[in-house]
């Protein structure tokens, strides 16, 4: 892994503030920054216009217009005092690009913007984050629009007993990496584990063990107190203060953005696993809502 941050930026998503996060990290991590400009434009131009002297006028038109949107961009994180390059991907989709650049600069982080609606408490992920998510193998920041505190809070959402996760080395890298940002940022981190209620599978449950009485209160205190042990004892492994701890029943796609809500988070940092033995990763409808529906920045990582 190079000393770099990749930080994509697209007009349609406030580009200077996805470049004053992603210099905010390289500056925290001692890294230099590369801003890749996504902008499809000129291709389309190639693709859709005839090669005439007019089309060639435009395209040279757009070019001027995204250096100009570059050097902004440049001058704005210039306080930061961290060295930068820039290029322009005139690929679509994108993520293709942006996939191929990170592999081979292998960055520290992957930073890009994500539009967020706060009235419908809902984020718009476009299909180069959903690839993105899938298909890079370095930690990919997504931001949305918001300021953070002077003390930022941190939300480590991890499952230590994952069944895609049987050695917990995702939960290990998602804690891993939550308490390096936050030693960083001076930032406060809680982690935080979900665990399913069976009141919730309680009709299926009866048809499957049917005319067997299912021990409903014994299985659901077995789960917490599994759960709940391994938590405690993956904070304890890594110094992290027991009152950091927040185990909740519950689904996670309803109980992560309300806890995020809640403790007014900054960032939460969760994991994507790869399942069934596939090389490229599945985004489930829990992942889904769980990401669209968290109101601040989400930093995705993987398996160590």
């Amino acid at each position: 892994m190079s000393n770099t941050v990749l930080a994509v930026i697209e007009f349609e998503r406030f580009p200077k503030e996805v470049a004053v996060r992603a210099a905010r990290i390289a500056k925290q991590y001692g890294c230099d920054l590369e801003i890749v400009l996504s902008d499809p434009t000129i291709g389309f131009l190639r693709k859709t216009f005839m090669i005439s002297v007019d089309s060639q006028q435009i395209s040279e038109t757009v070019q001027q217009a995204q250096k100009e949107e570059l050097d902004r961009i440049v001058e704005t994180v210039a306080e930061f005092g961290v060295e930068v390059r820039t290029s322009v991907v005139q690929d679509r989709p994108a993520s293709d690009a942006i996939v191929a650049r990170a592999l081979e600069i292998e960055p520290r982080f992957v930073v890009k913007g994500t539009d967020y609606h706060s009235a419908a408490e809902r984020a718009v992920f476009t299909f180069n984050d959903w690839q993105l998510i899938r298909k890079l193998d370095f930690p990919l920041w997504l931001v949305k629009a918001h300021e953070w505190k002077e003390k930022p809070v941190l939300v480590a959402a991890v499952d230590p007993i994952h069944p895609d996760d049987e050695d917990g080395r995702l939960a290990q890298a998602i804690t891993s990496m939550a308490e390096s940002v936050a030693g960083k940022v001076n930032g406060k981190l809680l982690l935080m584990c979900t665990y399913e209620l069976l009141e919730e599978v309680n009709t299926w449950a009866k048809l499957e063990f049917k005319p067997l009485k299912v021990p409903m209160e014994e299985l659901e205190k077995k789960m917490h107190d599994d759960h709940l042990r391994e938590l405690e004892s993956l904070a304890a492994g890594r110094g992290i203060d027991p009152q950091a701890i927040h185990l909740l029943p519950g689904r996670t796609k309803d109980i992560l953005p309300a806890f995020a809500r809640e403790k007014n988070a900054d960032l939460v940092i969760m994991g994507a696993v790869a399942r069934s033995g596939l090389k490229r990763r599945l985004i489930g409808s829990t992942a889904e809502h769980v990401l669209d529906h968290v109101p601040c920045d989400i930093l995705i990582v993987h398996r160590g």
